[in-house]
Order: C-alpha cells, then structure tokens, then sequence
C-alpha cells in the first residue's frame, strides 16, 4: 500500500513540475499587456480623392457603429505618400506605391516601416460634358487612341473623323475639346501616365517635348502631375472633385476628364465607354472592372517592399469582351511599427477599420460607384492589418465576410456573373443609344437640354477658366447628406497567444499539485516522530 502511494505521490509531483514548467514558458510569450491598444484613439489619414468617396462613407458607418473618429484629408496620392513619411498622418491612400518605375520625380520611402493592402477597385472613368442640338449625349464611345490623342492635344474637336468612327450613330458637334486634368499630384494621373507610356508609347513620347519633360529609359516618364502645354485649352483642376465639378458645370459644354467612375455617377453625368481588345466599348461598371482584374498581376513576393502591388499591363489588353481596360486597385498605407507618434491606441483602430471596410465596407462598393475586391486580396489585405502595432482586428472567413465577389471554390462571382456586352456595342456600324454612368436612364437626345448652355452646344469651358470649379463640386457631392448605414456588429476573435490568465492557471494548479505530492509525506513524517517515545534524559531511572 506504501509502495503504491509513494508512485502516485511521484506521478502527482511530475504532472505538478509539467504545469509550473508550461506556465512559466507560457507566461514568459505572453505579449505585454500594452500590446494591444485598451481605447480606439482618433486617427488621422490623407491622400487619394479617387477612393475618397468609398473611404469617406465607410468613416461615417464606423462613427455612426462604433464611434470609431476618423479623419480623411482627401489631399491627392501624392499629398498623401508625403504625409505618412513625414508622419503628419496615421495612414496614407494612393493608387501608387513609393518610386513607382520610370518616373522622374522624386518620390523617396519612407523612413518608418510599412505596408500596402487594397482598400478597393474601380475604373477611372472618362466623364465628359456634350451636347448635340441642345440635347445631352449620353452614350460617347471613345477608343484608347481617341483617348490619348485628346490629352496629348493631338485631337482639338468633337466633330473630328476618329471620334466620327467611334460613334456611327452621333452627328457630332464641331466644338472645341476641353481636356481636364488634376493640378495636385494624383494617383489616377499617375495610373492614365502609366497606361499612355505603356499602350501609346508615341503619343505620350511626342508630347514630352512639347510640355518639357525629360524621358525616362528611352521614354517619356510616368507622372503623378499631368503636364499641360500654356495656352493649349487644357483646364486643370485639383482633387476628383474639382475635374468632375467643373465637367459638371453647366457652361463647360465640350469638356472630358478622367475621374473615378463614382464621381461620374454622384454628378449624374455619362461616361464614355471605351474600347477594350476584344473590340467592345464597354463602361466601368463593378462588373466590367471585376472581369478586368481578373488579368492583374499582384505582387506576392511578401518579402518585397512592394508586396501586394498592381502590374495592370495585361488588363489593358485583355480579350475578353467585358473589361474595362482603366480597370485598377487603390492602396492604404499602414504603418508596422510604432513610430512617428503612432500609438497602440491608434493601431486598434485601424486595425478594426481595415477589418470592417474588407468585408462589410466591399458590400457598399458598387453602389458607391467602385467594384469590390477580389477573395485573395482580402484574405491578404487581412493578414496585413494584423502588422499594425496595437491591433487586435476581427477576422472573418469567406462563409461570413459576404463580400459580393466570394464564392465556395474561391472564384470571383462578381466576374463570373458579369454579362457579355450588347452587339451594339461592337466596334462597327451600329451604336448602342442607351445612356451610362450617371446618366444611364437618359438615352442620348431623349433629356432635356442643358438650360445654361448654347443650343449649338459651343463649348465655354475653357474661356471660363477655373472661376466656377468650387460651385462644381458642391454640385458634384453632397457632403450634408445623411449616412448610409449597414447592418453592422463587432467581432472579438480569440487571441493568438494562450494569454496571462491560462498561464496563472496552469501554475497554480502545478503549484497546488507539488504541494499534494510532498507536503502530506511531511506531515506524515513529522507526526511519526511526535509518536515515538522520549529519549531518557541524563539522570533519569532507566
């Protein structure tokens, strides 16, 4: 019976030294507690007014939700790659990454650490003001020659023969061509540059000259701010809102810009469809840039500076007839370490920003005029929040994230539903007459005219100068209208590590373990002693 309590006892020890040896590891992982932040702080960001519209929306939810603050200074991709290095801003937005190729300008990385993820997608859009005998033209088809021909100033007239050819079914007016572009340094800018040097290489050559600009391995260089030659009847404009305000505008008949789709569709303006490989005009709408994305080549080398970025050279020309070709992702620039006064308190939210607008946010994308991002981005843009110092972000899984674009075998359902275009919007004879954008519902020369501008449609735009763009964009977005909000509930997800409270328990246990396996033998010890009879003392009778 002793030998079989002795084994228990030496059983009971092993399993108490397991637990304290388990705990006392555990404890020594366990993060600090200050790893994660305790109160979602106010956090500050800046850049791209081609995702603002998305952006600013998904802000107004997580207020109206969470109470999340969050501000966003929609100060063009250029303003907002300075700010994050400058660290005057929490995160950045942009639809390029730092040093983009064959630019010129100097664009240096940041000092403080990093990374890019996708926040959404969209098509940059050609929005355009035209009129024929009074009455709007909402169903424009412009190739890419077209288009690169009118911002490289080689195109001057609406009535001039290839634009003729694009549309078979439009008398076009012989008006001037106002080109609008962005005077701030922009992503979309920098996107139209890229796509110019790499699609039409000769235009975009033979217009560096003209605007003094250097060439770049062989080449005229990309741009995030559109040269324009002086007294050339360009118009340029800073931010989304003031190109697609002034487009707006109802004395800037003649005018063309290139601007998110959504600011198109919040102006209640066409756009133009353009021309694709597989010879279909074709416009940018969610599912147009879904199919278009499909050819995207993404960065996945997660040892790269540069991880999760766009190569788009093979959506310019892809043959399916349902892309959009100006079809493109947009970047939030998050910040991996805590530097330049960011806080853990300050990563808990942004990290629960970026969680909520990769799942909930991409349900919003289309209505706001973009296209959501694809399975593979978000489970990537989600391992990319979890860098964030001070984050703790809900995760969810593709049976819960409900993003239109997830299917069960991880295929784009967005793109694989999207339909073939009409036949009359093959390049040919015919023309479709249905309208597009913000003037879908207003086929070409059934709206009624413009009250403001000249029945023979001349075009004021660029005599008007830049006067009028401010009222343009309080016509173009209303900032006093009401939030949209989605149903919407936060998640807690369990923490990686085992955490303090397990690994008190297991030392505990272990301790109390120990404890039953050596204190009771000595006790016992000691009592068998306390029984056993007094030594006789010196003296005493034996």
């Amino acid at each position: 019976m002793s030998r079989r309590w002795s084994v228990a006892r030496t059983v009971v020890a092993v399993l108490g030294v397991v637990l304290v040896t388990a705990g006392s590891l555990t404890i020594g992982a366990t993060p600090k507690a200050e790893a994660v932040g305790s109160v979602h702080a106010p956090i500050v960001g800046s850049g791209s007014t081609w995702s603002a519209n998305a952006l600013q929306q998904w802000i107004r939810n997580v207020w109206s939700n969470y109470q999340w603050k969050i501000t966003y200074s929609e100060s063009g991709s250029t303003q907002g790659r300075n700010d994050f290095l400058m660290g005057t801003a929490d995160f950045g937005v942009s639809e390029i990454p730092y040093q983009i190729a064959n630019s010129n300008e100097a664009d240096v990385r940041p000092p403080r650490k990093f990374a890019y993820m996708p926040i959404v997608a969209g098509g940059t859009a050609l929005m355009y003001n035209l009129e024929i005998g009074g009455r709007r033209v909402t169903n424009l088809r412009l190739s890419g020659d077209t288009i690169a021909k009118i911002f490289t100033g080689v195109i001057t007239r609406w009535d001039d023969a290839q634009i003729k050819a694009d549309n078979p079914a439009l008398s076009l007016p012989a008006i001037p061509i106002v080109p609008v572009v962005r005077s701030d340094g922009s992503g979309a800018t920098a996107q139209v540059s890229i796509w110019l040097r790499q699609q039409h290489t000769a235009l975009w050559d033979a217009y560096c000259p003209a605007v003094g600009r250097p060439f770049v391995n062989g080449h005229c260089g990309v741009t995030s701010n559109y040269p324009v030659v002086p007294g050339s009847g360009f118009v340029a404009k800073s931010g989304s809102n003031g190109v697609a305000g002034y487009v707006a505008q109802p004395h800037a008949g003649g005018s063309i810009t290139f601007v998110e789709y959504s600011y198109a569709l919040n102006a209640g303006y066409p756009v133009a469809k353009v021309l694709n490989n597989a010879g279909y005009y074709t416009e940018p709408t969610a599912q147009n840039v879904a199919v278009g994305l499909l050819s995207a080549h993404i960065n996945e080398d997660t040892t790269s500076p540069d991880y999760l970025t766009q190569d788009l050279s093979d959506v310019y020309t892809s043959g399916d007839p349902r892309t959009y070709p100006l079809s493109s992702y947009s970047y939030i620039i998050l910040p991996t370490a805590l530097e330049s006064d960011f806080t853990e308190n300050k990563g808990l939210t942004l990290a629960d920003f970026g969680a909520y607008f990769l799942c909930e946010g991409q349900q919003q994308a289309e209505t706001l005029g973009y296209s959501p991002l694809p399975i593979n981005l978000v489970e990537a843009g989600q391992t990319q929040i979890k860098k964030i110092p001070g984050g703790n972000p809900a995760i969810k899984g593709i049976t819960d994230c409900n993003n239109p674009t997830f299917s069960p075998d991880g295929s784009n359902r967005l793109a694989n539903e999207a339909p073939n275009p009409p036949d009359c919007d093959r390049q040919g004879p015919t023309q479709c007459a249905t309208g597009t954008g913000g003037a879908k519902d207003t086929p070409t020369g059934t709206g009624a005219a413009t009250t403001n501008a000249d029945a023979n449609g001349t075009a004021a735009g660029a005599a008007a100068g830049g006067a009028a763009a401010a009222s343009g964009d309080a016509d173009t977005i209303d900032a006093a209208a009401a939030p949209v909000l989605v149903n919407a509930t936060p998640q807690v997800i369990p923490v990686g590590a085992v955490g303090a409270l397990p690994a008190v328990a297991m030392l505990t246990a272990g301790a109390a373990l120990l404890a039953l396996a050596t204190v009771p033998p000595l006790l016992g010890k000691r009592r068998r002693k306390s029984l056993l009879p007094a030594a006789p003392t010196r003296g005493s009778p034996r």
